[in-house]
C-alpha cells in the first residue's frame, strides 16, 4: 500500500541519521517524550533498521489475553468501529492495545492490515518501546498522556512510513486499562487526528464508568432484594395511587393471602380500619410507626405492628409509600429484652443444705417442668421472686419472657392497665396509641405476680376470666387477644384467711393453687446462715476487687440473731460489714447495733441507745479479752485481728481496764 517513500520533512529524517550515526540529537524539532523514547532504544540496542514486533504471544496466551480483557474490548469495539468508518479506504487501522502494549484489537481494510502484519502489527504482537522502538502506543505507556508519532520519529526505519496517535483509557478506578491507537500513511498526518482519538478514549472510559456504576446498582438491586425477601419484616410498596406494587413472602404470610390477591390491591382494602394512616401516607409526608393492627384468619387473629413512610420525588411530590409489619410477639419480645425483662437465676443459685430449703427446691423443681401455675408463700426477704425465675428458667418456656409484677406496688386503679392493657383514649392520661399489658408482654413465657394477696377484688374477676379463657381484652377495646401464659404467683400472707375474710376470691385461689410451695424463713434453716453469709461477703469481695476476714465472734452473733428480714436483711448486713471493714478484717465493729442486743436472746432487740451501746460495749470487750488471751497479749496481731491501729487498741485497753 505504502509504495512510495513519503516526503517527510528532512530536518526531522536528518536529525534522526545524525542520532543513529553518533548518538547525539542536535535539533530542538524534536519533543522531548520522542527524544528521550530514542535515547533508551539506543540504550537497549534495539536494531534501528528493522521494526518488526519480535514478540508475539502464542495463540494460547492471546485467549487468555482477550479473555482477561473481554469487558473492555466490548465496550470499546463500537467507538472502534465508528472510527473505522469515518477512516474507511483511508489507508488507517484502528487498534487497541492492554495496559501492557500487547495488541488486543484491529480495525482496517484488508490493505492496510496487509501492510501492518508485514511489521507483525498483529493481535498478541508487543508494541512496547523495547520490542519495536518509538511509537504512539509505547510513548504513551510511558507518559500516561495521549500522544503522535510520525514519519522519522519513530526509531526504527520501517515505521517511517507511518504516523500513528494513541490515547490512554482509564478504568473506573481512575487507572489506565488500554490504549486507542490509530496508525495510517505518514504522509496523512493531522494534529486533528490525534484529538479524535484522545475524544474516543475518553468516551471510552467514560462507558466503562457507566458500566461499572451499572453493575454496582445491579449488585446492589440484588442484595436490597436478597434481605427485601428474607428479612424477617413483612413489606408492601404501593404507588401513589395506594395499590400494591410490591411485598416480601414475610407480608403475604402475616396478611394470609395469596400473591394475586395482593399484587395490584389496594393498601386502604388491605388494611381495614387503618384507613386514616393509610390516608396520611398517601396525601401527606408523615412518617408513622409502632400501629397495631389485626388480620383475622380461619385459624384464628393475627396481631401486627405497622409502620409506614410516604416515598416522595425530587419535586416533592407523593409518589407512593412503604409499609412495614412486625409480628406483635416479636415486638414485645424485643421491648421485654431491652427492658430488662429478663432472669438471671437458676435452682444452683438457691444456695443451702438444711432440710427446708432443700424440700422448697424439690418441689419447685417438680412445678417447673410442667404448665401449672405456682403459688409461692412466704415472708418478705426469703427469697420468692429467685423461686419464680428459677422455675421460669427450668420450665420449657425458658427462651421466653419472665415478666414480674408487684401487685401490692401499684394503685388499685392502675392494676388493670399493668395488667391488661389500654387502647388510646381509653381513659384520661392514657398514652398515645394505647399500650399493651403485661399479659401481651408475658405470652410465651411466664408472669410473676408478686403480693397476689393485695390485688383489688375488681380485678380478680378479671383475672380469673383471662385465666380461664387464655384470652385478654384491652381496656377501652372490644378487641379479644390471644395469650399464652404462665402464673407464678407470690404472697407473704395466708390466702386461706384472705378467702376467709372475702378480701380474695375463692375461685381464684384454686384456679392459682396447683402447686404451693412454701418458702422457709431464716430462722428456721439456721445452718444455711453462715454459708449465705460468706458467699455474700465472698461476692461483694469480688465485686469490689478487696479480700475480707471474718472474725468468729462475727459467726457467732449472726447465728444468733433471729433474721426477720430473712435473706435479704443478711445480704444487706454482709454488704454493710464489708464497707466498715477495716484493713480487710469483718469485726463485731461492722455489724448494726441491733445484732448485738439480740444475742442471747434469740428473738430482734427493741432497746433504747442505751441497751443498744450496752451490747455493743460488752461484746466488743469480750471479743478483746478473748483475742488477747488467745495471741499472749501481742498488741499487734489483736490489732490486726480487729482490722484497728495498735494506738486504737491500746486506748480501748486503757478505757474499759482489760488486764
Amino acid at each position: 500500500m505504502f509504495r512510495d517513500k513519503p516526503a517527510d520533512m528532512p530536518s526531522k529524517d536528518l536529525v534522526w541519521k545524525k542520532f543513529i550515526n553518533n548518538g547525539k540529537i542536535e535539533s530542538q524539532i524534536i519533543l522531548p517524550e520522542i527524544a528521550d523514547s530514542w535515547v533508551r532504544c539506543s540504550q537497549v540496542g534495539l536494531n534501528p533498521d528493522d521494526g518488526r514486533a519480535q514478540n508475539v504471544l502464542e495463540h494460547a496466551d492471546v485467549c487468555r489475553l482477550l479473555e482477561k480483557n473481554q469487558e473492555i474490548i466490548n465496550i470499546a469495539k463500537p467507538f472502534m468501529a465508528n472510527i473505522y468508518e469515518f477512516f474507511r479506504n483511508s489507508g488507517f487501522i484502528v487498534v487497541l492495545a492492554d495496559v501492557n502494549g500487547y495488541v488486543m484489537e484491529c480495525f482496517g481494510d484488508r490493505d492496510s492490515l496487509t501492510s501492518a502484519k508485514k511489521l507483525h502489527f498483529v493481535r498478541g504482537a508487543s508494541w512496547r518501546e523495547c520490542d519495536v522502538g518509538t511509537n504512539a502506543i509505547a510513548i504513551g505507556l510511558a507518559t500516561g498522556k495521549p500522544v503522535q508519532v510520525s514519519g522519522a520519529e519513530h526509531y526504527c526505519a520501517k515505521h517511517h512510513w507511518w504516523t500513528c496517535s494513541a490515547a490512554p483509557i482509564y478504568g473506573a478506578d481512575g487507572q489506565i486499562v488500554a490504549f486507542l491507537d490509530l496508525s495510517g500513511p505518514a504522509q496523512a498526518a493531522y494534529s486533528h487526528t490525534l484529538g479524535m482519538v484522545a475524544a474516543a478514549a475518553n468516551a471510552i472510559s467514560m462507558q466503562i464508568g457507566i458500566q461499572q456504576k451499572n453493575y454496582e446498582l445491579s449488585l446492589m438491586n440484588k442484595h436490597l432484594s436478597s434481605i427485601f425477601n428474607t428479612m424477617s419484616d413483612g413489606v408492601i410498596l404501593f404507588d401513589r395511587l395506594g395499590l400494591v406494587k410490591e411485598y416480601n413472602p414475610i407480608a403475604k404470610k402475616l396478611l394470609g393471602q395469596s400473591g394475586d390477591m395482593l399484587c395490584g390491591a389496594s393498601v386502604q382494602t388491605i388494611f381495614k380500619g387503618n384507613n386514616q394512616l393509610i390516608q396520611k401516607l398517601l396525601n401527606g409526608k408523615e412518617t408513622h410507626s409502632e400501629i397495631e393492627f389485626q388480620t383475622v384468619f380461619d385459624s384464628g387473629p393475627n396481631r401486627c405492628v405497622i409502620s409506614g413512610e410516604s416515598i416522595v420525588d425530587k419535586q416533592g411530590c407523593i409518589n407512593g409509600g412503604v409499609i412495614i409489619l412486625r409480628p406483635a410477639e416479636k415486638v414485645h419480645s424485643l421491648i421485654n429484652r431491652l427492658s430488662g425483662h429478663y432472669t438471671t437465676f437458676q435452682f444452683k443459685s438457691i444456695l443451702g443444705n438444711s432440710i427446708a430449703i432443700l424440700e422448697a427446691v424439690r418441689q419447685a423443681s417438680a412445678a417447673a417442668v410442667t404448665a401449672s401455675n405456682v403459688i409461692l408463700q412466704g415472708e418478705s426477704g426469703t427469697g420468692k421472686e429467685m423461686f419464680a425465675q428459677a422455675i421460669h428458667n427450668k420450665s420449657a418456656r425458658c427462651s421466653g419472657p419472665f415478666i414480674a409484677l408487684n401487685c401490692g406496688a401499684i394503685p388499685r386503679e392502675l392494676v388493670g392497665s399493668e395488667l391488661f392493657g389500654y387502647e388510646d383514649g381509653a381513659f384520661t392520661g392514657a398514652k398515645r396509641g394505647g399500650r399493651p399489658g403485661n399479659f401481651e408482654l408475658a405470652s410465651g413465657g411466664t408472669l410473676f405476680l408478686d403480693e397476689i394477696g393485695d390485688m383489688p377484688l375488681e380485678q380478680q374477676v378479671a383475672l380469673l376470666r383471662v385465666l380461664q379463657e387464655k384470652k385478654v381484652a384491652r381496656i377501652g377495646s372490644n378487641k379479644v387477644i390471644p395469650v399464652d401464659v404462665r402464673i407464678i404467683c407470690a404472697t407473704n400472707k395466708d390466702l386461706n384467711k384472705l378467702v376467709e375474710n372475702g378480701t380474695f376470691r375463692q375461685d381464684l385461689y384454686y384456679r392459682l393453687n396447683v402447686f404451693k410451695i412454701e418458702i422457709p424463713p431464716l430462722r428456721q434453716r439456721r445452718d444455711d446462715i453462715e454459708l449465705l453469709f460468706r458467699s455474700f461477703v465472698n461476692q461483694i469481695a469480688s465485686e469490689q476487687g478487696h479480700e475480707y476476714t471474718i472474725n468468729a465472734s462475727v459467726v457467732d452473733l449472726i447465728n444468733r440473731y433471729n433474721w426477720p428480714g430473712n435473706v435479704r436483711e443478711l445480704h444487706n448486713v454482709a454488704e454493710r460489714a464489708c464497707n466498715m471493714a477495716e484493713n480487710g478484717v469483718i469485726s463485731i465493729l461492722c455489724l448494726p447495733p441491733e445484732l448485738c442486743c439480740s444475742r442471747n436472746t434469740g428473738n430482734p432487740a427493741i432497746a433504747g441507745n442505751k441497751e443498744i451501746k450496752r451490747g455493743i460495749l460488752e461484746q466488743e470487750i469480750e471479743e478483746i479479752r478473748a483475742l488477747l488471751e488467745s495471741e499472749r497479749g501481742n498488741i499487734s496481731r489483736v490489732a490486726g485481728i480487729l482490722g484497728i491501729a495498735r494506738s486504737t487498741l491500746y486506748r480501748k485497753i486503757r478505757k474499759h481496764s482489760i488486764n
